[in-house]
């Protein structure tokens, strides 16, 4: 009984051996997975296509902020016209109504503004977000890179608190700088985004 045990535990050993040996012969046949990393921040910050439509949207929210100071302006002189009116009286009342109505209008045309600005930034991230993943993509299927990962390459600075909390939470430590294929990305970005230009004035109007 005690020999039938042990010849089942050294046919176990064996097996266990075999096993382990297979596996490391399969991994050493095996082609390495190839890894890569990107900067996709500094892309939108760095990028000239992207920061000329952000820029875009910025004159046009300073341009409204010109506008609406012109409108409180309007709104100012209107209430020292009131001062000048006689309370009770049908020209104060009429007054009184006109800056109701120039602020109402006001308030309303500030708010709808600001949406429209709101969603115009986010599509500006919208749409050239997906174009910095399908020239990911292109970079990786070219290379044969199987895995892409996102990584902050901003430093760290004692001056700014955000900036160390940021860097203590990277997911990456550490990567080989051959490893990054931000600048890469952000050619083939530029090679999409003067395709999409060039499609877009080649359709029918």
């Amino acid at each position: 009984m005690r020999q039938s045990l042990h010849v089942a535990m050294m046919a176990g050993f064996m097996a266990i051996s075999l096993l382990s040996t297979s596996n490391a012969v399969g991994q050493e046949n095996a082609a390495p997975h190839k890894v890569a990393v990107i900067d996709v921040a500094r892309v939108l910050k760095e990028h000239a296509g992207i920061q000329e439509q952000l820029k875009k949207v910025e004159q046009e929210l300073k341009d409204f902020e010109a506008l609406i100071k012109q409108k409180q302006n309007d709104q100012r002189m209107a209430v020292e016209q009131l001062k000048t009116l006689t309370p009770g009286s049908p020209d104060y009342a009429s007054q009184e109504e006109k800056i109701a109505e120039l602020d109402k209008n006001m308030r309303l045309e500030v708010t709808r503004k600001r949406k429209e600005l709101v969603e115009a930034e986010a599509r500006v991230y919208f749409v050239n977000y997906q174009l910095i993943t399908d020239a990911v993509r292109r970079v990786a299927e070219h290379n044969k890179i199987d895995l892409v990962l996102r990584y902050n390459g901003e430093e760290m600075s004692l001056e700014d608190k955000e900036s160390v909390i940021r860097g203590v939470m990277k997911n990456i430590v550490y990567h080989s700088n051959r490893m990054d294929i931000t600048p890469i990305v952000m050619q083939v970005l530029d090679q999409l985004m003067v395709a999409q230009r060039n499609q877009g004035n080649t359709q029918p109007r």
